[in-house]
């Protein structure tokens, strides 16, 4: 069974940092695509970074500010967010493709965790 447990999300004031890590279990994902989308409250999930081989995508309003990585001995993938907005509140969600293609559409990832709440303070 595919399981996917973000963790590091919490309170932070503007202009401050995260680190959010995402730790898969039930098959390897070193090939995969996987990404981080984000839900705020009353509001659609939204893209926010993906990378699979080679390629890595991020969304125009986190551009130079997050940056997507991950660590495939450990099968983890990781979101580093700084100079955090209060428009960047939202429960940020860990998503693994059964591909390797990168996509910004939820719709093209069939695994998802259940989400880390993430709130910037003004």
């Amino acid at each position: 069974q595919v399981q996917l447990v973000e963790s590091g999300g919490g309170l932070v004031q503007a202009g401050g940092s995260l680190r959010l890590s995402c730790a898969a279990s039930g098959r390897t994902f070193s090939s995969a695509a996987m990404g981080w989308f984000r839900q705020a409250p009353g509001k659609e999930r939204e893209f926010v970074a993906a990378n699979s081989v080679g390629s890595t995508n991020y969304a125009d309003s986190v551009k130079g500010r997050f940056t997507i990585s991950r660590s495939n001995a450990k099968n983890t993938l990781y979101l580093q967010l700084n100079s955090l907005k209060p428009e960047d509140t939202a429960v940020y969600y860990c998503a693994a493709s059964r591909t390797y293609y990168i996509s910004s559409d939820s719709r093209e990832y069939e695994y998802w965790g259940q989400g880390t709440q993430v709130t910037v303070s003004s």
